[in-house]
């Protein structure tokens, strides 16, 4: 921590440095560390710091500055936490992610004057009115592409981890391990199940971390959770179903996969307990998704008496297909069993790493009961003749070297922090919403007692450089406004600017 006999220590002999041009001279007094940081950011944003650029070594940098060491220290202790920078040993700290691009201070005087939670907030832009994007119309099968497409300053989005925090050292690690340990007969073709290494991985971590007990034979590895459902549909309609009863609110993606597939989605509500069995006996539908570990996207857990009235549904011949797709991240709760511990001939597991390390890894499982195993092997060896090996080699290694659970309880603390400034920031500038699902997860859930559209507020605050998702995305049924918020790819920072944003936005609109 700073201390002020440092700065007045310091004040005497303060200088300037070339790397990028800082003159400690603009600094305020008492805040050189903050002072610092701020200029750091401000220049990964600009360009000026690209992913990639190493910054100074500590020793020097103070030098040049004539400042203690510890204040440079300091800085870069605050930028690693944001997720911006990353010690790379010899290499020295190495930039790894940008903020989101923010407009530069009209001079260098007016960026030190700035309090810390000014950074990178922009001017607030007056809402315009909704002429076109991604919220002007119902969404379509595009939509999460055109989201994404749209720049933003900051992003509140769901559904996606701090990237960030990937683990590129233990990658690289793994990696270098299994080419040095690979013939060449593996480079060749694998098998449409996944790799034998990957499958017992799997294995191993989820009776480790779901109590889910399993065999190697059981696990087909697949190309994320979104492959899970197409595959499945395919299969359950070669079996004569076709209707998957979906929870309400539920998944938009999950939704538009089964629909692209010709699956019927039907809706069952869903309240403080988790899905409506009764409702879900009275659709007829003889398959459900759910995600009973953290509903999304109300976070709500799946009560002890709606398991065992679903088990009870399933016995009688339904399908459970359960999406685990963020069990792992909790905080405030301790952990819930999976659904499949229960059931396992009636229940189809799916999860991924997409939620753990990142989407782009594009790898997945799926434990089915039997009678569908086979076809499922078969569709996934004509749909692709199996995920890419290497990379399943690799995430084995890490699975198996315990480097997977390092990264989780790494991830949880700084989920945490960026949970606690989100639900912190709505309780100062959203009045009156509800937060659900905090206790766990990558995202929560606010609702407002107000009569409003809720894609015009996302489309507001979309206007504000701030991307959110409405909730009634999520629904199929009318119910009252909310958005959807993402808090793990964000700094604490960004995520209070980005609620600001919507606050202010709120007020034009109600």
């Amino acid at each position: 921590m700073e201390r002020s006999n440092d700065d007045a220590q310091d004040r005497s002999i303060r200088s300037g440095s070339d790397f990028l041009q800082l003159n400690i001279d603009d600094a305020p007094a008492g805040g050189l560390a903050d002072w610092l940081a701020r200029r750091l950011r401000l220049a990964m944003a600009d360009g000026s710091l690209p992913v990639g650029s190493r910054l100074p070594a500590t020793r020097v940098l103070a030098g040049e500055l004539g400042v203690s060491r510890g204040v440079v220290t300091e800085a870069y202790q605050r930028l690693r936490e944001d997720g911006h920078v990353a010690g790379r040993g010899r290499a020295g700290t190495v930039v790894v992610a940008t903020p989101m691009t923010a407009p530069p201070p009209t001079s260098v005087a007016a960026s030190a004057a700035a309090p810390p939670s000014a950074f990178p907030v922009r001017p607030a832009v007056p809402a315009a009115p909704v002429t076109g994007g991604p919220f002007a119309a119902p969404p379509g099968d595009d939509v999460f592409d055109m989201l994404r497409a749209v720049p933003a300053r900051i992003d509140l989005s769901p559904g996606v981890p701090d990237l960030a925090a990937f683990p590129r050292s233990a990658w690289l690690r793994a990696e270098r391990v299994v080419l040095g340990r690979l013939p060449a007969t593996g480079l060749g073709y694998g098998d449409p199940r996944g790799a034998p290494e990957l499958r017992l991985a799997v294995v191993n971590w989820l009776v480790r971390n779901r109590g889910i007990r399993a065999d190697p034979d059981e696990v087909l590895v697949v190309s994320g959770t979104s492959q899970t459902l197409a595959l499945l549909a395919r299969v359950l309609q070669d079996d004569g179903i076709g209707r998957v009863a979906v929870e309400d609110p539920g998944s938009l993606g999950a939704r538009l996969h089964l629909r692209h597939w010709g699956m019927g989605t039907p809706p069952v509500p869903v309240d403080d307990e988790g899905i409506r069995v009764g409702e879900l006996r009275a659709s007829g539908a003889p398959a459900v998704l759910v995600t009973p570990a953290h509903q999304f996207p109300t976070g709500v857990v799946l009560g002890g008496g709606r398991r065992r009235e679903l088990v009870r549904w399933a016995a009688d011949g339904g399908l459970v297909i359960e999406d685990d797709y963020d069990a792992e991240h909790r905080y405030d709760r301790p952990p819930v069993p999976a659904l499949r511990t229960m059931l396992p001939g009636r229940v189809c597991y799916a999860g991924s790493v997409s939620k753990l390390l990142a989407p782009a890894l594009r790898t997945g499982w799926v434990l089915a009961p039997r009678r569908y195993r086979d076809a499922l092997v078969d569709a996934k060896r004509y749909a692709d003749l199996g995920n890419a090996v290497l990379p399943q080699l690799v995430l084995a290694r890490l699975m198996e070297s315990g480097e997977m659970e390092r990264h989780l309880r790494f991830l949880r603390r700084r989920h945490r922090r960026r949970r606690d400034a989100m639900v912190e920031a709505i309780a100062a500038r959203l009045p009156g919403a509800v937060v659900h699902g905090a206790a766990a997860g990558l995202h929560v859930t606010v609702t407002f007692d107000a009569d409003f559209a809720d894609t015009d507020l996302a489309a507001a605050a979309l206007a504000r450089g701030v991307k959110v998702q409405p909730l009634s995305w999520h629904r199929q049924c009318p119910s009252r406004p909310g958005l959807v918020l993402g808090y793990a790819v964000s700094t604490p920072a960004d995520i209070a600017a980005g609620v600001a944003a919507i606050g202010a936005a709120l007020r034009h609109l109600t």
